[in-house]
């Protein structure tokens, strides 16, 4: 039974995907990754940012994965040009840079996806999906990065104003989560993955990943990222 065949049986629907990365053997392997979900679908493939604009008219791609480092056009300035062009494109930005300087440029461009190299199998796979529904992904240690920089920033600022830095009372949100959720919580804003909140607290990926599901839904945000924001202003978590 061919592909195209089991997708109408199943009758899903299609998330067509397009790779845009100057390295092949990377390509290739982000490729096969995705080829093992059967809702994807790779639709092309590209080697230079200036082409992300003309497959995009090409193949009306859901999700655009792009490599942030290329040799003509980079994967932050194409996406600058595509969204430009086409305003409700949805970009993931693939890179070996985890500085919140990097991150915040990509994603005032426009990308609403930012995945380290180093990233697994499964947090490639979570943010395709995520992007592709409307939401925004970010790999578990840029989101530690920005945490730690958000929480910086906010104790300078009141040191340059002097005003008093009270210290953070970490209160948590009992009302709302349970215990173990609270744990998982934590361990998001620590910057873990799943995997490692699963070895962490000796229980399976599947399990954290319910876990994970029930805490966006309870703080009604749409993806981990807006969980730990929240939590941080909250004064749920501790920031490391």
């Amino acid at each position: 039974m061919n592909r195209d065949r089991r997708l109408r049986e199943a009758n899903v629907l299609t998330t067509k995907i397009v790779i845009v990365d100057d390295h092949q053997l990377f390509r290739e392997g982000v490729k096969r990754i995705l080829d093992f979900e059967d809702s994807f679908e790779v639709v092309a493939e590209g080697d230079d940012g200036s082409q992300a604009i003309s497959l995009a008219e090409e193949y009306g791609p859901d999700v655009i994965i792009m490599d942030i480092n290329m040799p003509h056009t980079n994967g932050v300035e194409a996406t600058r040009q595509l969204i430009e062009k086409y305003p409700d494109s949805k970009v993931i930005i693939l890179s070996i840079h985890d500085d919140e300087n990097y991150v915040t440029h990509a994603l005032k461009t426009g990308a609403t996806g930012y995945l380290l190299k180093e990233m697994d199998a499964d947090a490639l796979i979570e943010a395709v999906k995520v992007v592709a529904a409307g939401g925004s992904y970010l790999h578990p240690k840029v989101t530690h990065n920005l945490v730690k920089e958000y929480r910086r920033l906010s104790v300078d600022e009141a040191a340059s104003t002097s005003q008093y830095i009270p210290k953070v009372e970490i209160r948590r949100p009992l009302h709302l989560l349970t215990r173990r959720e609270c744990e998982v919580l934590q361990m998001l804003a620590d910057g873990k993955s799943n995997r490692g909140i699963g070895e962490s607290l000796f229980i399976s990926e599947k399990t954290v990943k319910n876990h994970v599901s029930n805490i966006l839904q309870k703080m009604n945000v749409n993806d981990r990222t807006q969980a730990v924001v929240f939590a941080i202003k909250n004064g749920w978590v501790e920031v490391k």
